[in-house]
């Protein structure tokens, strides 16, 4: 599964992150809950420099509690202040102010120590397309305060906003990396949204995922398709769905495209479940 996604824009506001972050106190750093170490740009040490850190774990209604518990004490194990969040519910949004006064606060006190007026800790927001970042932005703001829109890549240029909790966000369009080398990192990036669908080919990824919930969620394809024994081709299970729920062509030949659609929807949707791809340990 060769994806490969990198968009000219990418690659400019990765140089305008690099001559922002001068002005900048704190990094937001927003991830998938449902795939924490594959949403991470491998870049982002970099690109952050040693600025302070605040890794914010979105859509965690979408994943697993348990294993979300366990990236967020991973992260914090590893030096790096974690926090999960619901940005549609708004759970976990009122902890963000006070991990970055947090973090702000030897910078504060310096900027004290040398006479200069307080002023708010200006944060930057970085994160791959498509993790929530904008809608994020909304929950913490109280107001839409960025455009927001289901789609990678919609942020294409920088947006200073004030916010509660005496802080000014800086938010900036998603960024990959140029090669994502690594086929199971791009299926995870593929099935949860961050790549376009038009870059990849639907039936194969969702082939993929059908397999990974046949083997770790069963009772997930099960109870919602109806299926009482799955066939053990990605591809049979696909079409076994398609007859189930009556997507037929002309001839009587089952639409496999129509299918994947649907359990690609129903599974970014959370109709399926709640799935956690990849545990802690994997990264």
């Amino acid at each position: 599964m060769d994806i490969q996604w990198f968009p000219g824009h990418m690659a400019k506001a990765r140089r305008q992150v690099k001559e922002d972050l001068k002005l900048i106190d704190v990094v937001i750093e927003i991830i998938d809950a449902r795939i924490p170490a594959s949403s991470r740009n491998p870049d982002i040490n970099q690109i952050a420099g040693g600025k302070p850190r605040l890794i914010v774990l979105n859509k965690a209604d979408l994943a697993e509690p348990a294993l979300t518990r366990r990236w967020v004490d991973y992260f914090k194990k590893t030096g790096s202040p974690a926090v999960a969040v619901d940005s549609h519910g708004g759970r976990g949004v009122r902890e963000v102010p006070g991990y970055i006064q947090e973090l702000f606060e030897p910078k504060k006190a310096k900027l004290a120590a040398s006479g200069r007026r307080p002023r708010p800790a200006r944060c930057m927001i970085l994160g791959i397309p498509n993790v929530g970042k904008s809608l994020f932005i909304n929950k913490l703001a109280g107001r839409r305060a960025a455009r927001t829109e289901n789609v990678p890549g919609v942020t294409r240029g920088r947006q200073w906003l004030k916010v509660a909790g005496d802080l000014e966000l800086m938010d900036t369009p998603g960024i990959l990396w140029p090669k994502l080398g690594d086929e199971l990192v791009s299926f995870r990036l593929a099935v949860t949204g961050a790549i376009k669908e038009e870059i990849f080919d639907l039936n194969a990824v969702v082939g993929e995922l059908l397999d990974w919930l046949a083997g770790h969620h069963p009772e997930s394809i099960r109870e919602r398709y109806k299926i009482d024994e799955l066939p053990e081709d990605p591809q049979q299970l696909l079409e076994a769905i398609g007859a189930q729920r009556g997507y037929y062509q002309a001839g009587g030949v089952v639409d496999s495209l129509k299918a994947a659609k649907t359990v690609l929807k129903e599974f970014r949707g959370g109709i399926l479940g709640r799935f956690t791809l990849e545990e802690p340990a994997e990264s």
